[in-house]
């Protein structure tokens, strides 16, 4: 593969992904490093669809031992059984609406324990529409770190990465290519990654810059994201 030249952080392989530091994630990385020693017992950390919000959740799962907590789980009667012992909870997408006197609870169950709380949402939680005043003021109280859209270095970085896991042989002009043509998503790049190791296979065709215009022209790429 040859060689690019994008200068970027780099963290462990967790699973099967490397995660990658940029301009655009390194204020959420540099909190989620910061941990345990968070000034409050909550970190929120949000952006658009795309973002890499659900993969620094999972790095700081990894590196946490915390559970994750869909928002229909938070239900107050079952957060006893459900948090267990546990000292460490990520709940995604709090955007998209909870029970929030169940959060309040798990919130200050945690704070009593030393634990903490890494949520994640589209939007700040200065801009939730919490009706808790006890909620509102402590997700405010706590940090939050805005996360954006991966920039061109990062998106061709991924790519690079996604065709290595797949043993395919890409040139730079082919990243350089795709990455000024496709949305800016992780979403984004796993799909095309896909399309073109498939259509690939199916014409029995290196992966090379027509392939890819003919994949970018597909309908299926955006319906597959």
């Amino acid at each position: 593969m040859a060689q690019l030249a994008f200068d970027l952080g780099h963290r462990p392989a967790y699973g099967r992904e490397d995660f990658l530091v940029s301009p655009c994630n390194v204020g959420a990385v540099a909190w989620l490093d910061r941990w345990p020693a968070w000034p409050a017992p909550a970190l929120t950390v949000y952006g658009p669809a795309g973002c890499g919000k659900s993969h620094l959740a999972q790095v700081w799962r990894v590196r946490s031992g915390a559970s994750v907590m869909a928002r229909e789980e938070l239900v107050i009667a079952a957060l006893h059984e459900r948090l267990g012992g546990g000292k460490a909870v990520i709940v995604e997408d709090a955007d998209r609406g909870f029970e929030e006197e169940a959060l309040l609870h798990l919130y200050n169950m945690l704070a009593e324990r030393g634990g903490h709380l890494l949520l994640t949402s589209a939007i700040a939680p200065a801009r939730l529409a919490l009706k808790l005043a006890d909620l509102r003021s402590r997700l405010a109280a706590a940090p939050a770190i805005a996360v954006a859209l991966p920039d061109e270095a990062l998106i061709g970085a991924v790519l690079v990465k996604l065709f290595a896991d797949r043993q395919l042989r890409v040139g730079a002009e082919l990243i350089g290519f795709l990455v000024t043509r496709m949305e800016r998503s992780y979403e984004a790049a796993r799909a095309l990654v896909d399309l073109l190791d498939a259509a690939a296979l199916a014409g029995r065709r290196p992966i090379t810059i027509p392939l890819a215009r003919e994949v970018l022209g597909r309908k299926d790429l955006t319906e597959s994201i």
